[in-house]
């Protein structure tokens, strides 16, 4: 059996910031960015992709929100929101590397799987939404939503945000037919947006829930589910850093499990931008994982040969 690795595509994988964010402009950096895969597939991985969707989510959100207001278009809930950016950014993430796979004239299927994930319906995130997203609204934008039962909170100042749960991921419902896919060495994209969040009713069968899951922790989880022996998370820097942004910023080339767990409880890496990759590390390394390797699409090849980015392993290796 082939080494497994799971590549988790950040947001700025896709949509670098200061991006007007049209399609096409979507298009030209996901082909950029898939040339990391390619350094995958020469070292001997076989390969699943996931991905964020913060922005495109954003996106949905402010359409549904001009189609209810003007059109009397029928609101699409957050599940089927999650559900359609998976379906269309696989879409654009499975053909822009089947293209650079045929121009290197390697021989590979890829196939894009829209992904459940298991989810508690006891989770404590449910009655504490926390996590921000779509647009900045103003004060009487925020207030409409507030009566019809949304959720919102003003954000750094800058503007009124809709907050949702986002509970923690527990297992992927489709880990069977991906391990099927990685057997067949076939390329897998799943877990878009972190997966559509589900429960299982009583009777056994699946029910949607109206949150959002974190990425990384998602990717975590089906990295567990399908025996993967590396994590890579690709993202805006090229290493994790301490004392990031200060005159003390120093970057962190290899550490240990443990040494990640002191630095994620001292506060250096923050719940909004490196806290929960840490997390998704220590998370997968705990459950049997072999590394963890964190850096930027730039930086894949050197990374691989440790020469940049950030290598997270077990205490004992």
């Amino acid at each position: 059996m082939s080494k497994i690795a799971v590549v988790a595509l950040g947001g700025n994988a896709i949509l670098p910031k200061g991006s007007r964010g049209d399609i096409y402009s979507q298009f030209a950096r996901t082909r950029e960015s898939l040339i990391s895969v390619k350094h995958l597939l020469l070292s001997g991985y076989e390969i699943v992709i996931t991905h964020g969707n913060g922005p495109q989510a954003g996106n949905e959100l402010i359409r549904n929100e001009l189609g209810l207001k003007y059109a009397d278009v029928p609101y699409h809930p957050l599940g089927i929101i999650v559900a359609s950016t998976e379906g269309w950014m696989g879409y654009m993430i499975e053909q822009s590397l089947q293209n650079i796979l045929k121009k290197s004239g390697i021989e590979k299927e890829v196939v894009t799987i829209p992904t459940q994930v298991l989810v508690s319906k006891d989770d404590p995130a449910w009655k504490n939404p926390t996590k921000p997203i779509g647009p900045f609204l103003k004060k009487e934008e925020a207030e409409v939503l507030r009566r019809r039962g949304i959720s919102m909170m003003e954000d750094a100042g800058r503007g009124y945000r809709r907050i949702v749960p986002s509970p923690v991921p527990l297992g992927i419902v489709e880990k069977e037919a991906i391990k099927r896919f990685i057997l067949d060495k076939v390329i897998v994209i799943a877990a878009g947006g972190g997966g559509m969040p589900v429960h299982i009713e009583k009777d056994g069968t699946y029910e949607g829930l109206e949150g959002v899951i974190d990425k990384d922790l998602a990717s975590s989880v089906l990295g567990r589910d399908i025996g993967a022996n590396l994590l890579m998370i690709l993202t805006a820097v090229p290493e994790v850093y301490i004392g990031f942004g200060t005159v003390k910023q120093s970057p962190l080339r290899r550490i240990s499990i443990g040494t990640a767990e002191r630095y994620l409880e001292r506060g250096e890496f923050p719940p909004g931008s490196m806290g929960p990759k840490i997390k998704a590390a220590i998370d997968f390394l705990g459950s049997g994982g072999e590394e963890v390797i964190i850096t930027s699409v730039d930086y894949v090849s050197e990374a691989l040969q440790g020469k940049r980015g950030t290598k997270i392993i077990n205490d004992s290796t």
